[in-house]
């Protein structure tokens, strides 16, 4: 398949207009190679994902995170990226990660933020065991000591800064990753820490369907950074 044509697939599903300014989504190394047989998907390239690219002979790494830096050691490989366009389009990284978790009815609050509004309150404890099929080790802020849960907000990634805009919108709880210290001390809202990584990692299930005909699609493998005890 023409990468071009690979492309057009992944920005008509989200628009490379509707990524942040600062954001390096779309082409990271482009080279004079047009005809794409295989794909590896990654979240995030980095040296193994490139060797383990080269080794199933695939010619092109479609990531969610851009590549800021590019090695000269990668420039033989086609890298394409599409990150907060991603993050931001419907059915993207978030809503993803709602549907995985089994929740629906999801509405946006923000450019990066859902929120779903559950029909019955939900035990905390129980709410707990629903996130742990994503994230065995999540972490979280109970300031207020709640013990139940109606509207949850949600933002994959790294997304403490829409914290004060969930609470604003009704939200009893936020789930993103990366949480901070003192933004952890001072939130309004139920807070689960869910681990970047844990969060985001089902966006390659999106891409898989976006390129679910005309091209081999493998997934790179990856793991969290963190060592979990």
């Amino acid at each position: 398949m023409d990468k071009y044509e690979i492309v057009k697939k992944i920005e008509d599903y989200a628009p490379l207009e509707l990524a942040e300014s600062w954001d390096c989504s779309g082409w990271g190394v482009e080279t004079a190679l047009r005809d794409v047989k295989k794909v590896m998907l990654a979240l995030t390239v980095t040296d193994d994902i490139v060797k383990q690219a080269r080794e199933q002979n695939c010619d092109m790494i479609i990531s969610h995170h851009p590549l800021f830096f590019v090695p000269l050691s990668w420039e033989d490989i086609n890298i394409y990226s599409a990150h907060t366009n991603m993050d931001r389009t419907r059915g993207g990284t978030t809503d993803r990660l709602v549907n995985i978790l089994g929740l629906k009815n999801s509405e946006n609050i923000g450019d990066f933020t859902r929120l779903v509004t559950l029909d019955n309150e939900i035990n905390i404890q129980d709410f707990i065991k629903i996130l742990k099929k994503v994230s065995p080790n999540l972490r979280y802020v109970n300031n207020f000591n709640k013990k139940t849960l109606k509207k949850i907000a949600f933002c994959a990634g790294s997304g403490s800064e829409f914290i004060k805009e969930a609470f604003e919108f009704g939200a009893d709880a936020f789930i993103t990753g990366d949480l901070k210290f003192h933004t952890a001390l001072e939130s309004p809202v139920v807070v689960f820490d869910i681990g970047h990584f844990e969060s985001e990692i089902m966006v390659l299930d999106v891409f898989e369907e976006i390129l679910h005909s005309g091209i081999d699609v493998v997934k790179a493998v990856e793991k969290s950074p963190f060592i979990q005890t």
